[in-house]
């Protein structure tokens, strides 16, 4: 009879203790949670400012590679002209020789 009280008291005991309510967690439960909440969510905000760092990279290369582009085609367009100045040079010279 002590034998079956004492094991109905135990797992009482054990039960109590395996309650969720918020209030039945210690100061030390708390704190973890809280913890876990605030790792989380710095997490979450150092996501969102990576991702917003990866977009202006990302946007930032596009740029450049217009711009390299742009010069590209410019430096084509003053050789051309270079070439041609060159060339009309090279006639004058060569009409004044003959």
């Amino acid at each position: 009879m002590k034998t079956t009280m004492l094991g109905t008291l135990l797992v009482l005991a054990a039960l109590a203790g395996c309650s969720r309510d918020e209030e039945a967690i210690g100061p030390a439960q708390r704190a973890g949670k809280a913890l876990d909440n605030a790792g989380a969510k710095v997490t979450r905000q150092v996501e969102n400012e990576l991702a917003k760092a990866d977009r202006a990279a990302a946007e930032a290369r596009e740029k450049i590679k217009d711009a390299t582009k742009d010069a590209s085609h410019g430096l084509k367009r003053a050789t051309e002209e270079v070439g041609k100045k060159v060339e009309s040079a090279g006639e004058k010279i060569q009409d004044a020789a003959d």
